[in-house]
């Protein structure tokens, strides 16, 4: 899941073992260990000189993250990039729309911030190949055979018939785009 931001939390679910997520796991449980032995407490709402964490997902990927206790109001500065779906329980989803940076405020009732983290959404790593040709570019997912996987950025012409071949399959398969009758 990666790194969590100050004040929000990560519930409890289960991971395949990541070289990156065992790191990132090992310095929250070192981070943590320190804390508690200074005497930390809660997380509490970040000082103006403190960076906010930063919460990586992927385009078209989610994120799962508890809020921090009395959280009544949630911000995203810029939903273009990164969106939110509010949860039962103080679980928020996160989920990856465009590329880019944008920042994500967590407020109690009293308009107070319990928390702040930065979001950086980034290309999709695994088994994508990116084909340029000239200044046009075409993207295909290759697991384990390569098939054409549109991304933000590909070629326009290449998109648009990627995607309305896509739409064409989602309508017959729905029934909502194909004639039914016989004559």
């Amino acid at each position: 899941m990666g790194v969590v931001p100050s004040g929000f939390s990560e519930p409890s679910m289960q991971h395949r073992s990541n070289p990156s997520r065992i790191a990132a796991r090992g310095l929250a449980a070192l981070l943590f260990a320190g804390c508690a032995t200074l005497g930390c407490g809660l997380p509490r709402a970040q000082s103006s000189e403190t960076a906010p964490a930063v919460v990586m997902v992927s385009v078209d990927n989610a994120k799962v993250i508890r809020l921090p206790e009395k959280t009544q109001t949630v911000i995203v500065g810029n939903p273009i990039i990164a969106d939110v779906a509010l949860q039962k329980n103080g679980v928020l989803i996160l989920t990856g729309k465009s590329f880019g940076s944008t920042n994500l405020i967590a407020l109690d009732a009293s308009g107070n911030m319990l928390a702040e983290s930065t979001i950086s959404v980034q290309a999709p790593q695994a088994a994508v190949i990116t084909v340029q040709r000239g200044l046009d570019r075409e993207s295909y997912s290759c697991t384990p055979n390569c098939q054409p996987s549109i991304q933000l950025g590909d070629a326009s012409k290449y998109y648009g018939d990627v995607s309305g071949q896509a739409e064409s399959r989602r309508s017959m398969a729905t029934g909502s785009g194909a004639s039914s009758g016989a004559k």
